[in-house]
């Protein structure tokens, strides 16, 4: 598309946050053009209003949050992520809560909700973020390395490594942003199940459920386990598939947690506030360091 884009009319979702675990309404509305993606906050006094923008991040331990004064949202990479893959330059996003819903733990249920109500075409024309030479950033004793290069169209390219039994190399390669939906948007956030017990044991995912997350066990938990987390997540039993993972969820690709890096990545960069044209490769992305890269890159950007 030549132009700037919108939705065509308001549209709703609800569901809890994934850390928070409050129930929250997040409505996307038509925006004018050049105004962004802007998060309003309704549920507090004068309803503020924090744009979607890299120097706004201010806090990557669980997700990515941003916050302008007195409105912070938490958890808004699966939305960035929705709107970036289906070229959205424009929406007001009001919520009435601290956190966006984490919904089956992807971008599917955003991806649908907007592609039923349309996407509006604008009168000013859209421009695309580009570099004129090679950036990155690097964590070397993590083997975190984003490199973004010049490029005439968009591809990015996410490998993956955690050494585990269950969970080792995995790549996966987005050659267009238009292959987002259907390659990428379903594909569900990931954890350990030891990184869920910290979790749950710190009461830091109120929200959390199997059903939402992919849980990969390295090592068989006792019955005693499973009992507790049957209890947490309110339900009948858990088990252990032979795949190693909870609850028998069945995995959308073979790749899914690559992908699903490749999404939050995707939603990550968006915050530059225009869509790519750069050819991105990525080893062992996670949301603070493609916050930090996306500022790296708003420092030498350049519009077409």
């Amino acid at each position: 598309m030549n132009f700037q884009t919108t939705i065509l009319s308001p549209v709703s979702v609800s569901g809890k946050g994934l850390h928070t675990g409050q129930q929250v309404t997040v409505t996307f509305e038509p925006a004018p053009a050049d105004s962004g993606i802007q998060f309003i906050r309704t549920d507090l006094p004068g309803n503020p209003a924090v744009k979607a923008t890299p120097e706004n991040v201010f806090d990557t331990s669980r997700g990515t949050s941003i916050k302008d004064g007195p409105a912070e949202v938490h958890t808004i990479e699966h939305l960035m992520a929705a709107l970036a893959g289906l070229g959205i330059d424009n929406v007001f996003v009001k919520t009435a809560g601290p956190e966006t819903p984490i919904l089956d733990g992807s971008s599917r249920v955003y991806v649908e909700l907007i592609k039923e109500v349309g996407i509006k075409e604008l009168d000013k024309p859209r421009h695309y973020a580009t570099v004129k030479e090679e950036i990155s950033f690097s964590i070397p004793d993590q083997q975190i390395e984003l490199t973004i290069r010049p490029a005439d169209h968009f591809k990015m390219t996410v490998n993956v490594d955690y050494g585990t039994k269950v969970l080792s190399k995995q790549q996966a390669v987005l050659n267009n942003i238009e292959d987002f939906y259907p390659d990428v948007y379903n594909c569900r956030t990931f954890v350990f199940l030891n990184e869920l017990q910290f979790l749950i044991q710190r009461n830091l995912i109120r929200g959390g459920d199997v059903d939402n997350a992919i849980v990969f066990v390295d090592e068989i938990p006792s019955k005693t386990v499973l009992k507790q987390l049957a209890d947490f997540f309110n339900k009948k039993d858990i088990n252990v598939t032979p795949d190693h993972i909870l609850n028998n969820i069945t995995l959308r690709h073979d790749n899914e947690p690559a992908r699903h890096k490749l999404l939050d990545l995707v939603g990550d960069l968006y915050l530059l506030g225009f869509p790519l044209k750069a050819e991105i490769v990525a080893n062992r992305p996670g949301h603070f360091a493609n916050t930090s890269f996306a500022k790296k890159i708003q420092e030498k950007i350049v519009l077409v």
